[in-house]
């Protein structure tokens, strides 16, 4: 089938754009470059650099005439949206109010989108944490991913078109991007081959949820043949200490710096992990690569 990915160069994205070429799919990508990289785009995929807000988009959708658009193209980093909620608003909002416009306009019969699951829910009220938990974002990006949810529910209840959203724990992998303020996991590697210390923010016991790219995309792929109406959390169901990822990526490394402590990052959630019972129920879908697994194909990638 034809499928259109935005924000297919980025990390996520680029490997939902594996995943679906691996099962014979024609794919289109749409990135504007600004976080994405062309050489993380595979060569059997049609690149188009061009921003959701572009006048350009439109052209795009006519003549490609996706029937799938997997929506992955956001502003992604919660320092930014705190800076410039408007750019934000724009980008996760506005944009993919745009995106689903033109899916429906154009004849698509499903649109999948990435929201958040480490934002949009909040305070954690109860521990795992599942889709039925209140929505109380306590940051910008996880209002404006939630708009973003609710433009694609009023796209479908609007028209024929169909849409599974997916509530995403925290992803690592192969291609995240080490310079970035999100991403623990690249940000240490980078840090651990550059010979420099790590600085681990409070005590390190602070837990959250670590998936491994390949198993998001996996659940990306279910979602072409079955989870129409579905709101999914897509996460391990439990957490991982900021300590054990240092511990785990030190020995994949062989690092021996000792890392530097800092405070408690302000406003940050201690403990947070998704229950991702809906995710089998709907599409069969599980995490299969454990944590330590993960570690060991990121770092082999590296080399």
């Amino acid at each position: 089938m034809r499928i259109l990915v935005t924000g297919g160069a980025g990390f996520i994205g680029s490997h939902i754009v594996d995943a679906y070429l691996a099962e014979g799919h024609e794919v289109a990508v749409v990135d504007n470059l600004s976080t994405g990289r062309r050489a993380n785009v595979d060569r059997r995929a049609t690149l188009h650099e061009v921003d959701i807000h572009s006048r350009e988009l439109e052209p795009i959708f006519a003549a490609f005439r996706p029937e799938v658009v997997n929506h992955h193209a956001a502003q992604a980093s919660v320092k930014v949206g705190q800076a410039d909620p408007v750019h934000d608003l724009e980008v996760n909002g506005a944009g993919t109010a745009r995106v689903a416009q033109l899916a429906v306009a154009h004849g698509a019969r499903k649109l999948i989108y990435a929201s958040s699951g480490g934002t949009v829910y909040g305070d954690p009220e109860s521990l795992p944490v599942t889709e039925d938990h209140r929505i109380a974002p306590r940051s910008n990006y996880g209002t404006s991913k939630y708009a973003g949810e609710l433009y694609v529910q009023l796209a479908a209840r609007t028209s024929d078109i169909e849409y599974t959203i997916f509530r995403y724990g925290n992803a690592f992998g192969p291609r995240q991007d080490p310079h970035g303020e999100a991403g623990v996991v690249a940000i240490f590697a980078g840090l651990m081959r550059a010979g420099q210390p790590c600085t681990i923010d409070g005590d390190g016991e602070q837990r959250k949820d670590y998936v491994y790219v390949g198993d998001m995309a996996r659940a990306n792929v279910l979602a072409l043949a079955a989870g129409n109406g579905l709101v999914a959390n897509i996460g391990t169901g439990e957490g991982t200490t900021v300590n054990h990822i240092y511990r785990v990526l030190s020995e994949a490394i062989g690092n021996s710096i000792e890392p530097r402590s800092a405070p408690p990052r302000p406003g940050d959630v201690r403990n947070f992990w998704l229950d991702c019972s809906r995710a089998k129920a709907a599409l069969g879908w599980e995490p299969t690569v454990s944590f330590e697994e993960g570690i060991a194909l990121t770092v082999a990638s590296l080399d």
